[in-house]
């Protein structure tokens, strides 16, 4: 039988440190402290990758079943709100590529080869801060759930090159290119719908 939580002390613990309680004592009354205070941000991020309200209840709440299990993978390398982050847009990446797996329909594009070098085209933030929205969300959906995952964290959540450098542990070049080749694909695809 768990003992019961002093609400006030409790709530005013870090979230590295509600983590590392959580972790020891496998408390679910503390974890719906976390629950209670990153809920709202993982529906969001979730929404971003379904088709409706209920798939994105649905997801949300399959993200936080797995969080409970997968928690003590959690090392403090960074924030554990960027560890969410991450942790929320893997498990949707995921969950799309099954059902396109599941579907297995292919939506093939054909879209000029991006080349690797320098002589691609450049494409500037305001390109894509002026495409249509409906149009946009059809584009995000269907370029690469991982190259969404990068354009989602970078203009929607407005994480910062090293913020998403953390959360993907790689390295901050890399990040810059990989957002950089999103950005083409994105563009690509817009422009042929």
């Amino acid at each position: 039988m768990t003992e019961p939580l002093k609400t006030s002390t409790t709530h005013k613990l870090t979230d590295e440190q509600l983590v590392a309680k959580i972790v020891a004592t496998n408390n679910s009354q503390l974890f719906a402290i976390l629950y209670d205070r990153y809920s709202r941000v993982v529906y969001n991020k979730c929404y971003g990758f379904s088709k409706s309200k209920e798939e994105a209840e649905d997801l949300t709440h399959d993200v936080f079943v797995r969080l409970f299990v997968k928690l003590r993978s959690f090392k403090g390398k960074s924030k554990f709100s960027t560890w969410l982050y991450s942790f929320t847009y893997n498990f949707c990446v995921n969950y799309v590529q099954r059902n396109q797996h599941k579907k297995k329909e292919k939506v093939t594009i054909v879209t000029d080869q991006i080349k690797e070098d320098d002589n691609s085209v450049e494409v500037e933030d305001a390109q894509l801060f002026e495409l249509k929205s409906e149009k946009l969300a059809k584009a995000l959906a269907i370029i690469d759930p991982k190259d969404k995952m990068l354009l989602l964290m970078k203009y929607q959540d407005d994480m910062s090159i090293k913020e998403i450098k953390e959360a993907l542990d790689i390295g901050e070049s890399a990040v810059k290119m990989r957002i950089k080749r999103a950005k083409q694909k994105v563009i690509s695809v817009y422009g042929e719908l």
